[in-house]
């Protein structure tokens, strides 16, 4: 017989609340404030919602971000590289995460540690060795001029591709790790049926191990795509200036061009994009948890 839950005292449970309309719903409601408002020169370089008892709501900004070409052709490209590289990772981190989730448990936990390893380290300094890695005088370019697979050195760095990369590299841990718990969970006598029945050891994956691993491959496709959907740092050292991302372009509207409202106007129309993977996301979560919950109790 299960035992009743205790209650949280009314603060604790009123904590993520909290949490919640301090760092998320407050500064949302402040961009979204000025999203609405118009660029002055000043500081703060808009203006008002509210002055001499009239709303200065100006929704220009809005309509500029279908008038111009150049956010949505941002959009489109972000959200085409963010989608490239979430499947790429996806084809990296499977293979990792089945892999780990199989090893012995002694060698489970070392394994995991490489994995987010990189963490240890700022990303910012990561992404600067990449451009040391990528370079024409680079340790990619040396060694395949060695190897004599090239007779020059190929222009890696300030490409599309060395975005690829960076964003594959740097999310991998978010596709590996949601993979391993889910797949650490299977249970593998479904494996010993599939095999007794006559099924192959690829048609057991296809049919037993791929279908249970879904959730997972959803949790981790949500983690890398959503983030690199708004990369900036990625596609500025990576990219070049060419690197047409929305995420640069927010950052020229803020800090270069001084216009605050178009780019609080580009984060909303960002965020309403991605909510409903965000959803998504969540609500995958919490099903989770009532399986797992369901499957822990007696």
């Amino acid at each position: 017989m299960s035992q009743p839950r205790a209650k949280l005292p009314p603060l604790a449970s009123l904590t993520p609340y909290l949490w919640l309309l301090l760092f998320f719903a407050a500064p949302l409601g402040i961009v979204l404030k000025i999203s609405v408002a118009s660029p002055v020169m000043g500081q703060p370089p808009y203006t008002p919602l509210y002055e001499a008892g009239q709303w200065l709501i100006n929704w220009d900004n809005y309509r500029l971000l279908f008038d111009d070409g150049l956010y949505i052709a941002a959009l489109l490209n972000s959200l085409k590289i963010a989608a490239i590289s979430t499947f790429v990772t996806l084809l990296i981190g499977y293979p990792m995460a089945y892999a780990i989730a199989r090893a012995k448990e002694s060698h489970r936990s070392i394994l995991m540690m490489l994995v987010i390893l990189p963490f240890w380290t700022s990303f910012l300094i990561r992404v600067y060795a990449w451009m040391s890695i990528l370079s024409t005088t680079g340790l990619l370019n040396n060694f395949l001029l060695w190897l004599g697979v090239i007779d020059q050195p190929l222009e890696i760095l300030y490409t599309t591709f060395a975005i690829h990369l960076g964003i594959v590299y740097s999310y991998l841990p978010f596709m590996v790790l949601p993979l391993v718990a889910t797949l650490s969970r299977m249970d593998l006598t479904l494996l010993e049926a599939a095999a007794d029945l006559g099924a192959k050891p690829w048609q057991g994956f296809l049919r037993v191990t791929l279908p249970l691993s879904l959730p997972g491959i959803l949790a981790g496709c949500l983690l890398v795509f959503i983030p690199a959907t708004g990369e900036f740092v990625i596609p500025d050292l990576l990219g070049g200036p060419e690197a047409l991302m929305i995420g640069k372009v927010m950052w020229t509207e803020f800090f270069s061009n001084r216009d605050w409202p178009v780019a609080s106007a580009l984060t909303v129309a960002l965020l309403i994009l991605l909510v409903g993977p965000m959803i998504a996301l969540q609500s995958l979560r919490k099903r989770e948890a009532a399986a797992d919950a369901k499957a822990a109790t007696p």
